[in-house]
C-alpha cells in the first residue's frame, strides 16, 4: 500500500552532497561552513549522535580542504560507521582536550563561515573567543536553498512517506469521532503514522469545533460532537523523510456555510497547485491561494503562509509567503496548505507536499480533497 522504500544513500551521495555545500559556500562568499548534530549534518553525513551533549562535534567543510568531522574521542567508533564517513577524515579530540583550539587549526582565522543553526551558543562562542577574527552566519540566513531541492532518491522517500500518511487518513476516516476526545484521535492517528513505517512522530493535530480555527491546536481534552468540522494535520519521518498532509473531515452533515467554506478552501489549493511550475517565484503560490480566498471573501480568516518545504525536517526552506523572491527549481519540495479559521466556530485547512518537476508539479498526498463525512 507504501511502497517500496528505496535502497539506502551511498557513499558516493554523501560526498556529492558536500562537495555541493562546499561549492554554495564559497558561492556565497563564505570561508566554509560548520555543522553540528543536526539535520544539516545528518544529510551531509548519514551521522546522527545517539546523544547531543556538551562536548563538541562539528563538521567542517571548506574550499580545497577535505571534509573533516571533529568529534569527541568516545563517539569515534559510532561516526565511523556513519554511512558518509568514507567521505570525510574523523579528527577526535579526548576530554581535557581544548575542541576549539583542535577545529580552529581547520580554518581561516579571519574568515566569514555559515554555520549550522541547531548549533549550541556555548560552542559558537567558544570559537568565537578561539578565533576572534572570525565571523558567523546562520545557514538558514546564508544558503537556505543548501538542502531544498531534493535527488530522485529523496524525491522517492518523500513519496513513500506521503503514501504512508495517505494510508493513514484512509483508515483513520473508518473510526468513531462523536463522543471521543480528540486526544483518542490523535492516538489512533500516530498509531496509523506507526503502522505504516513511520519510524517518528512529528504532531498529529485533531482541531474539532471551535479548536480548529487554532491552525496549531494540535490535540486536547474536547469531546467531538456531531455538527463538528475537524481539522486533521499529521505527519513525522518514515525512513528518514517527513510526511505532512491536511484533510478536514465533519460529524454528520455539515451545513450550507461549512461547505462553502471547505470548497473555498478546496479550490485555494488547486489554484496554489496549478501555479507550481519552474521559475515561478515562492510567493506567486501564495499568491494563487490567497487570492480564491480573499475573493470569497474569507482573506482576513488565512492567517499563516500557503507552504513550506518538507525533506530531513518537515519544516524547512522554502517558505511560500509573500516577499520570497527564490524562483522554484524541479527537485523541490513543499507544502501548499491554505486554510480559512473562524474564531470560536470552525475551521478548515487542506494540504498536499507538491514536488517541482520540469513541466509543473507533482503532488505527494493523494486522498480525497473532496468534504469526508465521519460518524
Amino acid at each position: 500500500m507504501t511502497g517500496i522504500t528505496p535502497a539506502p544513500f551511498t557513499v558516493a551521495d554523501y560526498r556529492a552532497r558536500m562537495k555541493r555545500a562546499v561549492r554554495s559556500a564559497a558561492g556565497a562568499g563564505l570561508a566554509g561552513l560548520l555543522v553540528a548534530p543536526g539535520p544539516d549534518l545528518t544529510w551531509l553525513t548519514g551521522y546522527t549522535p545517539t546523544a547531543v551533549t556538551e562536548r563538541l562535534t562539528v563538521l567542517v567543510l571548506a574550499p580545497g580542504r577535505d571534509p573533516v568531522l571533529v568529534v569527541p574521542t568516545l563517539e569515534a567508533p559510532d561516526a565511523e560507521r556513519a554511512p558518509g564517513a568514507a567521505a570525510l577524515t574523523l579528527c577526535d579530540w579526548t576530554d581535557g582536550k581544548d575542541p576549539y583550539a583542535v577545529t580552529a587549526a581547520l580554518l581561516d582565522g579571519h574568515g566569514r563561515f555559515g554555520i549550522s543553526d541547531n548549533t549550541w551558543a556555548i560552542h559558537l562562542l567558544g570559537l568565537q573567543r578561539t578565533l576572534p577574527g572570525t565571523s558567523y552566519a546562520a545557514l538558514t540566513d546564508a544558503l537556505p536553498m543548501l538542502r531544498a531541492v531534493k535527488d530522485p532518491a529523496e524525491r522517492e522517500l518523500l513519496a513513500a512517506a506521503g503514501a504512508a500518511a495517505d494510508a493513514a487518513f484512509e483508515e483513520i476516516r473508518k473510526v468513531p469521532f462523536a463522543g471521543r476526545r480528540e486526544s483518542d484521535v490523535g492516538r489512533d492517528l500516530a498509531g496509523l503514522l506507526r503502522r505504516f513505517g513511520h519510524e517518528q512522530v512529528d504532531f498529529t493535530i485533531v482541531g474539532s469545533g471551535p479548536n480548529g480555527a487554532n491552525p496549531h491546536h494540535e490535540v486536547g481534552d474536547r469531546v467531538i460532537r456531531p455538527g463538528d468540522m475537524v481539522v486533521l494535520d499529521f505527519g513525522g519521518l518514515k525512513d528518514g523523510y517527513g510526511s505532512d498532509t491536511t484533510r478536514t473531515v465533519h460529524v454528520g452533515e455539515p451545513t450550507e456555510e461549512e461547505r462553502r467554506v471547505h470548497d473555498v478552501v478546496r479550490a485555494a489549493q488547486e489554484a496554489g497547485y496549478r501555479a507550481v511550475r519552474p521559475g515561478v517565484p515562492c510567493q506567486e503560490i501564495d499568491r494563487a491561494a490567497r487570492a480564491v480566498i480573499t475573493d470569497a471573501g474569507y482573506g482576513a480568516h488565512f492567517i499563516h503562509r500557503t507552504g513550506h518545504g518538507i525533506g530531513v525536517t518537515t519544516h524547512e526552506p522554502p517558505y511560500l509567503i509573500e516577499g520570497e523572491e527564490q524562483p522554484l527549481v524541479p527537485g523541490m519540495c513543499f507544502s501548499v496548505e491554505p486554510g480559512v479559521y473562524l474564531p470560536g466556530r470552525f475551521g478548515v485547512r487542506i494540504e498536499d507536499i507538491v514536488t517541482v518537476t520540469e513541466d509543473g508539479g507533482r503532488r505527494l498526498n493523494n486522498t480525497t480533497r473532496e468534504m469526508v463525512i465521519v460518524e
